[in-house]
């Protein structure tokens, strides 16, 4: 029997996500918004909340939270009013967050993201505008409250504009709610909405996440806080997922509380209680005018909307014949998309795909940076790609090339000379070749009597007296022909 309600439990799973804007100044003050900079550097009398400092809206942030709305299919407010959400922590000077809560920026939107069975559509309930709070440095070896000898606060983020997306609990499963973060952040990125680097704490997530019963009842909901990758979100849904199941299972009842993930021990943990929810007395910000935002502006706003990761998706597909996966992966970053038409418009789309999505995305990721961060130039992997074309270099020795590339920033063609890559000329290597037809007699002799297999047996031992400098279908095609021919 339980095996069974093992099989008809179902996850119940909604998103939230805080991202700073791209502006450079804070939500209500003139501040600069900076990552990395010395502490408490970057502040004022608004943003530290001294008495009597009056704040004023940055106009660019309404502009980026109206244009997420519009990339998430939302209905964007003609009135929309900033509120004080009160709450006492030290990050938060004046007591009370500015926020939005009954009239919020934009409303009732969707996603629909790509998973592999199909496409899963997760409505957006609302995105709101508000500003950041500080930064909490916790002193001791965890880097969190518990265990630390002491905190520290950096005024720095309080205040940087953000917008709230919260969407329905529409998500499935763990891998769904990782697919949809992924897609939600390849759009906002797309848009110029937001740089969504999540180790700079640009892009934060939190789940809700209960389990509908065999009855189709709902259970509690938990929340799951301060994930900081996605690869961290599905891992923590999962074994949330897990520990309410197995509550269940036994007989007791999941409370409401908010719980951690640790990642190193790969378990959830509950933080605290949240069997009642916090009463934040949220009333009108007195000292913000309403923000009115007529239709002429917001269809303004619609009309600059670049293409979307989707509608790139189609078009890299139709435009270049790639196939449905490279074209995802590469219009899964902007960036990275970007980088590989600038390629295309110069060469072969389809060797430019192979060549970004393959040994350069590895490179990035060994080294872990983005495109952006890159020595590597589109006319670099350009020149690449016709020196293979031409023969000029081998296949396995390009590869190499581009490692030097990535290292250095240097052209292709003076990394094959300086590093002798050039590939070999025709009668040194057919030289070669006759060499390594005498070095493996039984080898050779097993190719003329039709046993194909073993020529890649061949290849692969002058490709190894070469270094990787003779092309891999030349070197097959002169060992069939020497080898037909004896």
């Amino acid at each position: 029997m339980q095996t069974q309600e093992k099989r008809t439990y179902q996850a119940v799973i909604g998103l939230e996500f805080h991202v700073h804007l791209a502006t450079r100044t804070k939500m209500f003050c003139g501040c600069r918004v900076a990552y990395g900079d010395e502490p408490n550097t970057h502040t004022c009398p608004v943003c530290l909340g001294h008495p009597g400092a009056l704040p004023f809206t940055n106009e660019k942030a309404v502009e980026l939270g109206v244009m997420a709305g519009l990339a998430l299919n939302c209905e964007v407010a003609s009135r929309a009013v900033f509120a004080r959400k009160n709450y006492f922590y030290p990050d938060l000077p004046k007591g009370y967050q500015i926020s939005q809560f009954d009239a919020p920026i934009c409303t009732g939107g969707y996603l629909d993201v790509p998973v592999p069975e199909g496409t899963v559509r997760v409505g957006i309930t609302r995105v709101h505008l508000e500003e950041d709070a500080a930064k909490n440095v916790h002193v001791g070896e965890s880097g969190r409250m518990h265990g630390s000898v002491g905190s520290l606060v950096d005024f720095n983020r309080g205040g940087t504009p953000l917008i709230e997306i919260v969407t329905e609990p529409d998500i499935p499963s763990p891998e769904a709610a990782r697919a949809t973060a992924n897609h939600l952040k390849a759009i906002l990125q797309a848009i110029g909405v937001s740089e969504a680097d999540m180790e700079k704490g640009q892009l934060r997530c939190d789940a809700n996440v209960s389990i509908r019963k065999p009855d189709g009842s709902f259970g509690i909901k938990t929340e799951l806080k301060n994930m900081n990758s996605f690869r961290y979100v599905e891992r923590g849904l999962t074994r949330e997922l897990e520990r309410q199941q197995g509550i269940l299972e036994e007989g007791g009842r999941v409370t409401q509380a908010t719980v951690h993930y640790d990642p190193v021990a790969d378990e959830v943990h509950e933080l605290r209680s949240k069997e009642e929810a916090h009463d934040y007395r949220y009333f009108p910000e007195p000292d913000l005018l309403p923000l009115e935002l007529t239709a002429a502006w917001v269809q303004e706003i619609k009309s600059r909307l670049p293409e979307l990761p989707e509608e790139r998706k189609a078009r890299f597909i139709k435009q270049y014949g790639l196939s449905e996966y490279d074209a995802g992966v590469l219009t899964a970053d902007a960036e990275l998309a970007g980088f590989y038409e600038k390629v295309a418009a110069e060469a072969d789309p389809k060797q430019a795909a192979n060549w970004t999505t393959g040994e350069l995305q590895a490179l990035l990721n060994e080294a872990g940076i983005g495109i952006p961060e890159s020595k590597v130039e589109p006319g670099h992997l350009t020149e690449l790609i016709r020196l293979v074309e031409k023969g000029t270099v081998s296949r396995s020795a390009a590869k190499d090339v581009l490692g030097f590339v990535f290292e250095t920033g240097d052209a292709p063609s003076a990394v094959v000379e300086r590093e002798g890559l050039a590939s070999m000329g025709g009668d040194e290597l057919s030289g070669t070749v006759d060499e390594v037809i005498v070095a493996n007699p039984a080898e050779a002799g097993r190719v003329r009597d039709g046993d194909k297999k073993v020529i890649g047996f061949l290849v692969g031992q002058v490709m190894k007296a070469t270094r990787g400098g003779a092309d891999g279908g030349r070197v097959r095609q002169l060992l069939m022909e020497k080898l037909d021919g004896q």
